[in-house]
């Protein structure tokens, strides 16, 4: 398997750091958490996204306001085409799953690398996004040995329903089995 993790950064993404991260408190990545994300709301293309997770976000726009003030981050997101950006390096911690349990463990930020994919819970995503995110996982498992891959819906079910009923979890095995 060609590296694709380099110093903790993926290697094929454009690289644009978030300043909400900190250190791991024991280094340990072994939960992918999956999550989506629009903004505006079922909009996609556009910069908010990366706006947001490097605090530049204009939160006067309308469908916005409720963003004000928020700190979060991913460590990578994966547009509707397959483009990848990480904004946080993976032996870091990025601010993604919020308040959230995972195997009887509180804090699932503290051991998971959080994937955003461009959508929402009812829009089907991409061919591309499904590649991107296989192959991401199969070597996050096998450069940190992370060994469980999740929604935020099943780490935060009382918060959070993404990526929703349109991830198709079935699909995502199957590609990365393919290339195994």
């Amino acid at each position: 398997m060609e590296e694709q993790i380099v110093e903790h950064q993926w290697t094929a993404a454009t690289q644009i750091p978030s300043p909400n991260f900190d250190r791991r408190p024991a280094g340990e990545v072994s939960l992918i958490i999956v999550h989506c994300i629009s903004l505006p709301e079922g909009q996609f293309g556009g910069d908010e996204i990366v706006q947001l997770f490097t605090n530049c976000l204009d939160t006067n726009r309308h469908g916005l306001e409720d963003l004000a003030g928020v700190e979060v981050s991913s460590h990578l997101l994966i547009r509707r085409d397959g483009e990848v950006i990480q904004f946080v390096p993976f032996n870091q911690r990025a601010w993604h799953a919020g308040r959230s349990t995972f195997a009887g463990r509180t804090h699932c930020n503290d051991f998971s690398v959080g994937i955003e994919l461009e959508g929402t819970d009812h829009t089907p995503y991409e061919f591309e996004q499904y590649e991107q995110l296989a192959t991401i996982c199969r070597h996050l498992m096998a450069h940190y040995g992370a060994s469980e891959i999740r929604g935020h819906t099943h780490v935060s079910p009382d918060r959070k329903t993404d990526p929703g009923p349109a991830f198709d979890w079935l699909r995502l095995q199957r590609g990365i089995a393919l290339r195994n």
